[in-house]
């Protein structure tokens, strides 16, 4: 059970209005006892009122739970943001975006999920996340690390050892490292496997390799390993963000850490099964608009207004 935290932190999509939510947040900690915290460059950007103004360093060492307002990149966010600490701290996924894979709850439904918090219906999950080491510098991915291909400059190519021993070679356009949690994304999209967020692993999933390694591996939470690049100067990304290029005889280690972070869920939540509808949707020949105009009148007045689901992305947000 989720015990109501003293200080909870706001995370916000960076370029997204969240205000309306920030106000319903605020509300609501005004009248269980809660203080809201909120980066002061996002209370200046958006005049938020009824939250506590604090750095970004100290809004990830004061807040004993987060909630993240935007998309799955901005859950990815927080979960990083708090990584660090002693103990994972509970983050709330809410979905103001149009995809939210791993959001627990929709915009429309955040009034109800807050009441489910401070009425002890929420338990927590916890995800691993990959480590991500390069000239001794130390990253975290709770979603996937990316070697993807710059136009112009050439293939990935490197070689990858598993616990030390060498197991083979890649040569493709990009190389996904996802974690159980992130199989729906760049790694689905590459043909890759949907595994279970329960499961403990990284997949490597090369997309449209050219030769070497053609098909996704799944290896064990234990089982660390090693890449080095051979050929192509690739970019790298961490959970969608760009973090860097890497040169030939580049070495890359990655492991995964267990229980780097705690997501709330609420009971009797619908997220997995919405997700299950969600992911299915893509697979579909149509644009997102198109998939609206196949809807009923009436849904589709509904989608339309201001607290009504918003259509499916072409991108991650």
């Amino acid at each position: 059970m989720v015990v109501l935290a003293p200080r909870m932190g706001l995370v916000l999509h960076p370029r997204r209005d969240c205000s309306g939510a920030v106000g319903q947040v605020a509300s609501w900690t005004a009248t269980h006892g809660v203080t809201l915290l909120a980066a002061e460059d996002d209370v200046a950007r958006l005049g938020l009122r009824g939250v506590t103004s604090v750095s970004r360093d100290e809004l990830a060492a004061a807040s004993d739970a987060l909630i993240a307002l935007g998309g799955d990149g901005t859950l990815l966010g927080a979960m990083r943001l708090v990584a660090d600490r002693s103990g994972p701290v509970p983050v709330l996924g809410v979905n103001l975006g149009r995809l939210g894979f791993l959001a627990e709850v929709e915009g429309r439904d955040l009034d109800s999920a807050l009441e489910a918090v401070a009425e002890g219906r929420a338990t927590t999950e916890t995800r691993a996340c990959l480590v991500v080491r390069h000239d001794d510098a130390e990253h975290l991915a709770f979603n996937d690390a990316v070697l993807a291909r710059v136009p112009g400059a050439g293939l990935v190519e490197a070689t990858m050892s598993v616990a030390g021993q060498p197991y083979g070679h890649y040569k493709c356009d990009a190389l996904i490292l996802a974690t159980p949690m992130g199989s729906t994304a760049y790694n689905y999209a590459a043909g890759g496997p949907v595994v279970s967020p329960g499961a403990a692993g990284v997949l490597v999933t090369p997309s449209a390799p050219l030769n070497g390694i053609a098909r996704s591996l799944l290896l064990g939470p234990s089982e660390w390993l090693t890449l080095e690049l051979t050929a192509g100067s690739p970019a790298v990304e961490l959970d969608g963000v760009l973090s860097g290029r890497l040169e030939p005889g580049a070495v890359v280690e990655v492991s995964l850490r267990p229980d780097a972070g705690r997501l709330v869920r609420i009971e009797g939540s619908q997220a997995a099964a919405r997700s299950r509808v969600k992911l299915s949707l893509l697979d579909l020949p149509v644009l997102p608009q198109e998939l609206v105009e196949l809807l009923p009148p009436a849904m589709r007045e509904r989608m339309a207004a201001p607290d009504g689901a918003a259509p499916l992305p072409t991108e991650q947000q």
